[in-house]
């Protein structure tokens, strides 16, 4: 038995900022098969500065990532970030929260869309499957109104919580220790970081895949 993974998002599902094979996605792989006790085929669909309005377009358009979410049995999502940094760019010296607040709204609208055709595209599945979501850290603790955006989509993400849908919220993992789990541009997490992602994946199981 194979069981196939596909993990799609942003630079965090490519891994960036941490060595080859150090990315939450292998190290999550590895750890699924230790938990299943099979192998697991994976595809990694990350895409360095996707917003969640690419990855909608990603998932709506691209026939290999309609292909290989149709037949997937483990589903990776992390967006949601690059949003969020280009919020914060844009409101440095102007201390508006106006962008935050509208890129909030888009992303919720936007991640509604991204489940809504993944389940659509799930709909004739006659394998069982889980989709994990990796909530958000804040790579600017500095900025409170980072802070509140992200607990507030992380709220959001954890709604849609089901017997297929879990979130690994790393948020209070993360906070406090943005310099020993982010990677020499304080963006994107080390190799440390990455496994701590993949360990928050692997504590929500694997029913009903197991």
């Amino acid at each position: 038995m194979v069981i196939h993974y596909t993990a799609i998002g942003d630079s965090l599902t490519v891994g960036f900022g941490a060595m080859p094979g150090n990315g939450f996605v292998p190290v999550y792989k590895r750890l699924a098969e230790h938990k299943l006790q099979v192998f697991v085929a994976h595809d990694n669909l990350g895409i360095n500065g996707l917003t969640s309005h690419g990855l909608y377009g990603y998932i709506s358009q691209s026939t290999t990532f309609r292909h290989l979410l149709s037949q997937a049995d483990i589903i990776t999502i992390s967006i949601g970030g690059n949003d969020l940094i280009r919020a914060a760019n844009s409101i440095r010296g102007t201390g508006s929260e106006f962008n935050f607040n509208q890129t909030l709204r888009d992303c919720k609208i936007n991640f509604s869309r991204i489940m809504e055709s993944i389940y659509q595209l799930k709909t004739n599945s006659k394998r069982p499957f889980i989709i994990r979501a990796v909530g958000l850290y804040n790579p600017f603790p500095q900025v409170e109104t980072a802070s509140y955006y992200v607990q507030q989509y992380n709220r959001y993400l954890e709604s849609y919580t089901s017997g297929t849908f879990a979130v690994a919220n790393i948020y209070g993992s993360f906070r406090g220790r943005e310099r020993e789990l982010l990677s020499l541009d304080q963006v994107h997490p080390n190799g440390h970081g990455y496994r701590i992602i993949a360990e928050q994946l692997n504590r929500l199981g694997f029913r009903p895949l197991a």
